[in-house]
Formats: structure tokens, sequence, C-alpha cells
């Protein structure tokens, strides 16, 4: 069985981010950057199926300028077995990416796909379900706990407003991660100097035959507000009071 997984390269979660000066987007240069935490937490999951023996191959995905490849050699050091890097400098959305990840799976045809639920730097939490949608194939999302069920399907335990359920799929299927699926391995040294002897596949949009031209765009990035301080009353009756005449939201 082979397994899919897709990786992206994002700003790290430990920096701030700031706004450029003409708020045309958010200022990425020289900053830290790393793989995605969520998609960290999907290679993971892939890397202890195989593990299991419930996998016999892994391949990373990764989509983006010639710096992807490092984040698609830390998928190889954690245990990837091979990775293919679509290489494009152009601002990619959800749809884009779904398209592209279909056309790589329809190459590769992976019983299982694997993505993290969201991106940290969009947010969008839309490319795993388009995917799914575009192949034609079963989905399961935010999820919490993977069992891989013989050949043929998949039992996803997936956190919802009610607490929990599971979902049996039937293979191939996607699934986008959350979290709490699992605690990624810590990368050791040895296995990164043997993830650059592993294969990189180089590709280009075009080869795959994908618009990557976006149809959306960006009017204007502007940080929040700052909050304001709060205050403290003495009563229940100030404080009704100030809702009424001062919030205004009752």
């Amino acid at each position: 069985m082979k397994a899919l997984v897709a990786v992206k390269r994002v700003v790290d979660y430990n920096v701030k981010v700031r706004v450029k000066t003409d708020g045309s987007d958010v200022d990425i240069d020289n900053v830290k950057m790393s793989m995605n935490p969520f998609d960290e937490v999907a290679v993971e999951e892939a890397v202890r199926l195989k593990e299991a023996g419930k996998i016999s191959e892994i391949v990373a995905v990764s989509l983006g300028g010639k710096k992807s490849e490092e984040t698609l050699r830390t998928a190889l050091a954690m245990g990837a077995d091979r990775a293919v890097h679509i290489e494009t400098d152009a601002k990619l959305e959800p749809l884009t990416v779904a398209k592209l990840l279909k056309a790589v799976a329809e190459k590769e045809t992976p019983q299982l796909l694997l993505l993290g639920k969201q991106a940290i730097d969009d947010d969008a939490n839309q490319t795993a379900q388009m995917l799914a949608a575009l192949l034609g194939v079963a989905q399961g999302t935010f999820a919490c706990k993977v069992v891989l069920e013989g050949n043929n399907e998949v039992l996803v335990t997936r956190e919802v407003d009610g607490g929990e359920e599971t979902l049996a799929l039937k293979l191939p299927a996607v699934i986008s991660a959350d979290l709490r699926l699992n605690e990624p391995r810590f990368v050791k040294l040895p296995n990164i100097m043997a993830a650059k002897k592993k294969p990189l596949e180089k590709t280009t949009p075009a080869d795959l035959g994908v618009n990557v031209i976006p149809k959306t765009n960006v009017v204007k990035v502007a940080e929040p507000k700052p909050r304001q301080a709060g205050i403290k009353v003495s009563s229940v009756a100030e404080l009704v009071e100030k809702l009424k005449n001062e919030a205004k939201v009752i």
C-alpha cells in the first residue's frame, strides 16, 4: 500500500509575522521557515503506519519555490521514501493546490492520501476536501485516530462539536490530520544525512497540465487593531448599564 503525504513550507509557528509597510502582504524575508505543523503530523502518521507494516511506501509532495525542497528533505528524514517537488513561484490557492495534488495522485495511484487539516499561514482548511471531491474518493477530516483495516478500509476517528465520531472509509481515501493525531518525532542527524540520498523528483504545474493563475487578488493586508484595556465595574447594575448604553449589545 502506498501513501501520498502533502507538506507545505510556512513561517515557523514561533515567529511573529509582520505586515509589509505597503500593506501588500506579510513580510517573510529573513524569517525562519519550517514544515506546516499539521503536515508534520500527517507525515508522522504515515511513518507510524509504515512501521506497523500497514504501508509499504510513503511519497511526500510539496508545492512552491526552490526552498520547498528543504521541507521535503525534512519529510524524507522523518521516514518518507521519496519525494516529489512541484516547483513554482506562483501564489497558490487551495483549489489550485488540490488540482496539482490530484495530478500527482493520478500518476502515483496511492491508496491513502494524508494532508494537514490546514496550513498555519492561510488557515484555509479547504485543500483536503477539494482533493477528495476532485478524485471522487472518500474523505475523513480533522482525524485524531487512523486505523487501517486490511487493504480496503480505513477507520478515521474525527473530532466534532459533540465529541468524536468514527467513519469507515473505503480506500482510496483522503485524510486530513489534526494536531491531536500524534506527536511528531524528533529527527536525528543520521536520518537528516540519509535523507539527502533519497530520490527527489522535480516537476512543474505546466508538466502536470494545471493552470496556476490566481482567481483572486489580495487587496490589502493589515494587522488587527489592538484591543482596548478592560475596566472593572462595582456592581451588576453598572455592568448592565454599560452593556446597554456604551457597548450597546443589549
